[in-house]
Order: structure tokens, then C-alpha cells, then sequence
């Protein structure tokens, strides 16, 4: 009887290979397709990634290196151009300052057509310009500023224009520090 048992498992195994089979030929049909889709997506991300004629990556990774070394000199450049216009920025004119006045108060005449104006660059060196407006007359003078001082004696119109000028030059500081 035992040679008959293993006759019978395979006939039963048999049987149910028969009704298996279009489980797994649909099972096998899905694995395939799934795989196909996986291939097809992972071939457009390489296309995607590929540069140049040969749409090889090493080509892609040589035009890539080549642009970075491209930036990386531009950037140099632009460091370099940056430093030289912040040199020159120190020296232009970076707070103003405007006071108008009567120099005549006593007698009525003149109102407030006189000014002291003052153009200070970042070192507080520059020029105070006055105009002494009379009836009869106008009279501009220019004195330089040197460190926020000047040689020649300033009038108090002068001194207020300056300190006005000063505060111009400090306000954007104190702006970009967060204070």
C-alpha cells in the first residue's frame, strides 16, 4: 500500500495545480507588468538626469563639474567686484543733512530762505554749504568736513546740519543691526 499513497498526493496535487494555474499565470502577468512599469519609470528619471548629446551620466556629471567650476570662478569675481564697490561706497556722499534759518530775525526781514546744508560720506568727511539769503544780495559759502570737524569756525546753522547728516549716516546702521 504505500507505493499507492504518493500516487494519490500527486494526483491531488495535480488537481490543484490544474485550478492553480490561472491564479498564477494572473499573479505572474501582474509581477510582470508591475515590473515593466518600475523599468519604464525609472528609465524617464534616468532621462530626466541625463545632459548632453550621449545622455550618458558621465557626461552629465562632466557638464555639471564644469558648471560648478564656472561658478565657482564667477563668484570670485563677484567677491572681488563687491570688495572695490564698498571702497568706493565709503566715499560717496551717505547722509545729508538741511537746516533753514533766518538770519535776519531781528528786523523781520529775509524769512527762512537761508540754509546750511551739509554732505557727509561715511568717515563724516565732506562739505557744509551755506546761502546767506538778503534782500539785496545772496552769499553761498563752502567749508570742507574732516572727521565732523572743520578747520574753518562753523556757524551753529552749520554745526546743526552736520549733526543732521551724522544722524542720516547712523540711522541705516542702527537699521541693519536690529536695534
Amino acid at each position: 500500500m504505500p507505493p499507492s499513497v504518493p500516487t494519490a498526493f500527486f494526483v491531488s496535487a495535480s488537481t490543484f495545480i490544474h485550478s492553480a494555474a490561472p491564479y498564477f499565470a494572473a499573479a505572474g502577468l501582474l509581477a510582470a507588468l508591475f515590473a515593466l512599469s518600475v523599468t519604464l519609470r525609472l528609465r524617464a528619471r534616468l532621462n530626466r538626469l541625463s545632459l548632453g548629446r550621449n545622455g550618458s551620466l558621465e557626461e552629465s556629471l562632466a557638464i555639471l563639474s564644469r558648471d560648478m567650476k564656472e561658478l565657482q570662478a564667477f563668484r570670485k569675481e563677484l567677491e572681488t567686484y563687491l570688495k572695490h564697490v564698498e571702497q568706493r561706497l565709503q566715499g560717496s556722499v551717505q547722509g545729508i543733512g538741511v537746516v533753514r534759518f533766518n538770519p535776519f530775525s531781528g528786523d523781520g526781514s529775509g524769512g527762512n530762505q537761508s540754509f546750511a546744508a551739509a554732505l557727509l560720506d561715511e568717515k563724516l568727511s565732506g562739505v557744509v554749504l551755506s546761502a546767506i539769503h538778503a534782500r539785496d544780495h545772496i552769499g553761498v559759502y563752502a567749508k570742507p568736513i574732516d572727521k565732523g570737524s572743520s578747520t574753518f569756525e562753523l556757524t551753529g546753522e552749520e554745526r546743526s546740519a552736520i549733526e543732521k547728516a551724522q544722524q542720516a549716516i547712523q540711522k541705516p546702521k542702527r537699521d541693519n543691526t536690529g536695534a
